[in-house]
């Protein structure tokens, strides 16, 4: 009954087994923290990021269907907007004005270069869209690894106490397994949510980019058509 009170007088709180961990160990349950804290930023940001895409894209889809000009709806938003499917549509427009001649006509290959400024914008918003994402897919595939290092080596140092104490008593041998455990509690705590939140983010980046393209072709397409009717 000895070692088991013994055993039941130790503190085994988070705090505690943190305290009495190795250096080595307190580093590594340190990090994890850290990437756990900061993949819960990343995804709060992007969870902002997206449904923020999704409003701005809504709202200018309305406005682009709704019969304006182009040549209008360009002048009024500007060649800087400020959200993602306006600035695709000014890199359309702006390189549609320059691609005219002073007679007003379009310059040969003047399509295929609007494509190509569309495509840059849409490669820079999409860059802009999966930042932070690759952290996401980092952690999820190595904080479990850097848990059981941190396990592993708790477990190292458990045994050496056990071998310099000569003692096998659960009061001896609980607190060092305990702590080693919690090594691996954190990285599968940092690692479960990134990668869930990182197969779910990057399926909505991936929609909101399939979206954007979707536009950047029926741009293209009207376009074609203005051509094909001043011809």
């Amino acid at each position: 009954m000895e070692p088991i009170q013994a055993a039941q007088a130790l503190d085994f709180s988070l705090m505690a087994l943190f305290a009495r961990a190795s250096l080595t160990v307190k580093i590594v349950m340190i990090l994890l923290v850290i990437a756990s804290f900061w993949g819960w930023a990343i995804i709060i940001q992007k969870h902002l990021t997206f449904a923020n895409a999704k409003r701005e894209a809504g709202r200018f889809d309305r406005a682009f269907w709704s019969g304006e000009p182009l040549d209008d709806l360009y002048d009024r938003q500007g060649e800087n907007p400020s959200g993602a499917s306006e600035r695709i549509f000014a890199a359309g427009m702006t390189e549609w004005r320059r691609s005219h001649r002073d007679d007003g006509r379009l310059i040969p290959g003047g399509v295929q270069r609007i494509d190509r400024a569309m495509n840059v914008a849409i490669q820079r918003e999409e860059s802009r869209l999966f930042r932070g994402l690759s952290f996401l897919a980092t952690v999820g595939s190595t904080a479990p690894f850097i848990g059981l290092f941190g396990t592993v080596w708790g477990i190292k140092t458990a045994f050496e106490g056990i071998a310099m104490s000569q003692n096998t008593s659960l009061a001896v041998v609980a607190p060092g397994i305990a702590e080693a455990l919690l090594a691996t509690a954190l990285g599968l705590l940092a690692a479960i949510p990134a990668v869930i939140f990182y197969n779910k983010l990057s399926g909505d980046a991936e929609r909101v980019v399939g979206n954007w393209e979707s536009f950047a072709d029926e741009f293209s397409t009207l376009l074609s058509r203005q051509l094909d009717g001043e011809a």
